[in-house]
């Protein structure tokens, strides 16, 4: 795309946007949600934008689709498409733009898709309507794109309904039905959020791909720093509605201007951070809201280098870095600040120490029985969520539990926590049984000893209770205090543990941000002294910012109380930098454990090495292996035989005599406790090569 990119770069851009102001109109006031907002779009670019959730992305894209509500406005400035003012056009000349010229893919696909038509339906609706092409032309269209889109059988895709696919294929048809008009401007907003890193990987690939094929720009919005490195030429960060700096990706990343981009790369796990010697450094104090901005910057309240009496007299306006075209950035003192003195704020703290063994799971297994039929009828089917799961978790340990959708993850969880029952095996939590017993029959203590944060802190709190009442509500479920001036002595305890003030007690779940939600439920989950904490990607549905701050409380906590973490996440990044072991599954399998040190350096099992291949990693200097794993996870219905991986398995031609079709692979032991579950000899794990390195700076 940056060839395409310079060959074009003469042309007028394809968007222009100059000095955007966009508000929100309610009865009591009025709230502005971007200001004075430029950002440039030149033919075959791909602009990234990122910020921080409320900092006005989305609103921008919305902003250029001209979809903003009734409540919402332009107050100020253009944007232009292709040099025509899109504020100044009729709904008729809007309507000619939207999904031919301009088209734009939303966070779930779902919501872009009708349940009740055929996939290739809806694609051809998109020509039909806005070319006026034939039936029979749409459908030939549709068919080339969903080929382009590296979508298997079309065919079968094209006759499909949307339930019938998974969450990568109904991304891909979204991405399909976008490109059928061949649009010059393509709006991305948060496309693989909700999408496994393998596949995210494969999204990333393709929309490369046809950018580089249709000649198409790119507005691509995300928190991802690593997927904007991959993605796109130039790079816009925003902060409560504002752009504070805009660049090439290579001089915002490498030659960042602005103290707010350099505290999100601080708050994000980069190769060499490391929770101990080097943890990370959340932004300080909270996000502004729209209608309390500080006067004049409106970072400077979180900044490190701000200055009374200059940082905060009058709005600051965007201005050029010197020596670096179209590199500008919103910051008064940028040439007085020191962008290499090493960071302060990070202090370096002692490894917890690891204990006895206080959780083991053998030869763990759950099977579940369905219907064929849709009523009930038919012969029963047996869906094999886990298979043979054997390890075990220490105190203090975090162990990490990686894995695709569909591996079994949550399953493991469920069984543990006795929300299920295991079918086969043996549980252990001190030494006790526990795979038998539901969680309504187990004891008060083991319930209390086992507890479990979730991903989406908006769906765990109830909405009509105090922050303090569903706390002092969990002491009462574990027999927590004799009083209730006790247990609210110990709620107010819990409060300080997770480093939320005092008088959030009396707050309801809707004045807090999606960050401190989350420390509420790590509370509760301590509310019984928990022993094991199961944590299912906690801190995926938060900013890099706060993810930085609710990773480092775990840790805080953890180092505190001795806590066993059971850590279950897709982000690999922030497994490598607070985990201790690291555990693999696919399908059901666990198919590679061993220290984090072990499972991220070679010899890999092949899908460990497809995992690794395929995070997005924010710094320039990391060099990885593009390994895009091809096909989704098999049904547990109806696995395939031999080695649970061999159907993705690019090492499977190296395996003599068709084994991998076959045999289950054995679990090799390797130096350290390090297992694979692979029919790869010694000699071809030895040969293996690091899936990403680091090059050295100009400075080393």
């Amino acid at each position: 795309m940056t060839e395409t990119a310079t060959q074009q770069g003469s042309d007028q851009p394809i968007l222009e946007i100059d000095k955007l102001s966009i508000s929100f109109f309610t009865r009591l006031r009025e709230i502005p949600a971007v200001m004075d907002f430029s950002c440039t779009v030149m033919p075959g670019e791909a602009v990234g934008l990122v910020g921080e959730s409320g900092c006005g992305k989305s609103t921008v894209a919305l902003g250029v689709m001209q979809d903003l509500g009734v409540n919402g406005r332009i107050v100020g400035g253009s944007i232009k498409f292709r040099g025509r003012d899109m504020t100044q056009m009729t709904q008729e000349e809007l309507r000619q733009i939207r999904g031919s010229q301009i088209a734009m893919i939303y966070q779930e696909p779902m919501a872009s898709l009708n349940p009740a038509m055929r996939i290739g339906d809806q694609l051809a609706e998109v020509p039909m309507l806005h070319e006026k092409t034939s039936k029979a032309e749409a459908m030939k269209l549709a068919r080339q794109l969903v080929a382009d889109v590296r979508l298997p059988d079309p065919d079968r895709i094209l006759r499909s309904y949307p339930h019938q696919l998974s969450g990568g294929q109904q991304q891909r048809i979204v991405i399909a039905m976008a490109l059928m008009s061949k649009p010059a401007l393509l709006i991305l907003d948060e496309p693989t959020t909700a999408l496994d890193v393998t596949v995210e990987a494969g999204i990333v690939e393709l929309v490369k791909d046809l950018g580089r094929k249709y000649g198409t720009s790119m507005l691509f919005i995300s928190h991802n720093l690593g997927l904007i490195l991959e993605t796109c030429d130039r790079i816009c960060v925003m902060y409560s509605g504002e752009a504070v700096e805009t660049g090439s990706v290579e001089q915002v990343f490498d030659h960042m201007r602005h103290p707010y981009t350099q505290a999100l790369f601080r708050s994000i796990p980069l190769p060499g951070a490391n929770k101990n010697s080097r943890p990370l450094v959340a932004i300080p104090g909270n996000f502004p809201l729209p209608h309390e901005r500080p006067q004049g910057c409106n970072f400077g309240p979180r900044c490190d280098y701000f200055v009374e009496g200059v940082c905060n007299v009058a709005d600051i306006h965007m201005q050029p870095v010197p020596g670096e075209a179209r590199h500008d950035t919103r910051c008064l003192r940028f040439e007085q600040i020191d962008w290499d003195a090493p960071v302060k704020a990070a202090v370096a703290v002692e490894k917890t120490q690891i204990g006895e063994v206080v959780l083991k799971m053998d030869d763990v297994r759950k099977y579940y029985q369905t219907s064929a039929g849709m009523f009930g009828g038919g012969d029963a089917q047996v869906v094999k969520a886990n298979e043979s799961l054997s390890f075990d978790a220490r105190e203090g340990e975090t162990l990490a539990i990686v894995g695709e959708s569909g591996c079994g993850k949550s399953t493991f969880a469920k069984v543990l926590m006795g929300l299920e029952t295991a079918t086969a095996g043996e549980i252990l939590l001190y030494d006790q049984s526990i795979e038998n017993t539901p969680i309504q029959k187990r004891a008060t203590d083991t319930v209390s000893s086992v507890q479990m944060v979730f991903q989406n802190p908006f769906d765990t709190l109830n909405p009509s209770m105090t922050v303090g009442r569903q706390i002092i509500r969990a002491l009462e479920i574990f027999g927590e205090g004799r009083t209730d001036a006790e247990r609210r002595d110990r709620m107010l305890q819990l409060l300080d543990l997770v480093k939320l003030p005092r008088a959030f007690a009396e707050r309801m779940p809707r004045q807090l941000s999606g960050g401190q939600k989350q420390r509420v439920g790590i509370a509760r989950a301590f509310a019984g002294g928990a022993k094991i904490v199961v944590a299912d990607e906690p801190v995926s549905a938060l900013d890099v910012s706060v993810q930085a701050a609710v990773t480092q409380l775990l840790m805080d906590i953890q180092r505190e109380n001795g806590t066993t973490l059971l850590f279950i996440s897709h982000d690999l990044s922030i497994v490598r930098y607070l985990s201790d072991r690291v555990m693999v599954m696919y399908l059901g399998h666990v198919v590679e454990l061993g220290t984090t040190d072990q499972v991220f350096a070679p010899p890999y099992h092949p899908y460990t090495e497809a995992l690794l291949s395929a995070v997005p990693i924010a710094d320039t200097h990391v060099k990885k292996r593009k390994i895009v794993l091809e096909g989704d996870i098999p049904s547990a219905v109806n696995p395939p035989p031999g080695c649970p991986f061999q159907t993705r398995c690019r090492w499977k031609s190296q395996v003599p005599g068709g084994l991998c079709e076959t045999e289950m692979p054995p679990l090799k032991e390797f130096p350290g406790g390090h297992r694979i579950k692979c029919h790869l000899s010694d000699a071809q794990m030895a040969a293996m090569e690091p899936v990403f390195s680091v090059e050295p700076t100009a400075a080393e």
